[in-house]
């Protein structure tokens, strides 16, 4: 595989290695805020600032596309790529508005242990993307998009597995339609970090 590379077409990698550390900053603040149960003002504005961060970072990205005739890999896939990293962080927000909209101001254990598979999906979904400037060995790309499918397969157990806790276990039924609500938007992360990695390879695989 080798990417049509050429000096100016750094600052879209550089741009997209930004947006890799935003949503590693953001995945590690969500999983600090259940760590503490704390979702306050404090907490979800920390998430609000990163989330608009990185819509700048991807309107940045866009701007630039619209202003270039050489990119380093198909249009359609940067703009595809940009705005799929945004919805990451997108959706951690979303999420953590969600739980101090319902008062769930709790540590609870498996929403922390979610947190940790998103910690990880996003560790090995930043891997991959800084990697893919290094167009002489896309084998790091391709484990790290490996990794982040099989802990999107290990999301979908979990989410059924807490679920499936949540009806057997809990008697209030604002509480269950509450968690379950929370539980699916964190297993949408992952999701969106495997629908990230797809790209990533289908990227590769036209450029090879």
């Amino acid at each position: 595989m080798a990417f049509r590379f050429i000096p100016q077409e750094v600052k879209f990698f550089d741009m997209f290695d930004q947006q890799a550390d935003k949503i590693t900053i953001a995945a590690n603040m969500f999983r600090e805020l259940a760590g503490e149960g704390k979702w306050d003002d404090e907490g979800i504005g920390k998430m609000r600032d990163l989330e608009h961060e990185c819509d700048s970072i991807t309107h940045d990205i866009i701007d630039k596309l619209n202003r270039t005739f050489i990119t380093p890999f198909d249009r359609e896939d940067i703009h595809s790529l940009a705005h799929e990293l945004d919805n990451v962080v997108d959706m951690l927000y979303t999420t953590s508005k969600r739980l101090r909209l319902y008062n769930l101001k709790v540590v609870n254990q498996d929403l922390i242990q979610f947190s940790d598979l998103i910690v990880q999906s996003v560790a090995s979904l930043s891997r991959g993307i800084k990697a893919m400037r290094n167009h002489k060995n896309p084998k790091d790309v391709y484990d790290a998009c490996i990794e982040v499918n099989q802990i999107e397969n290990m999301g979908d157990q979990l989410r059924d597995a807490i679920i499936l806790k949540l009806f057997a276990k809990t008697k209030d039924p604002i509480k269950i339609i509450k968690w379950k609500e929370i539980f699916e938007s964190v297993e949408t992360v992952l999701d969106i970090c495997e629908d990230i990695a797809n790209l990533i390879e289908s990227i590769l695989v036209k450029q090879g």
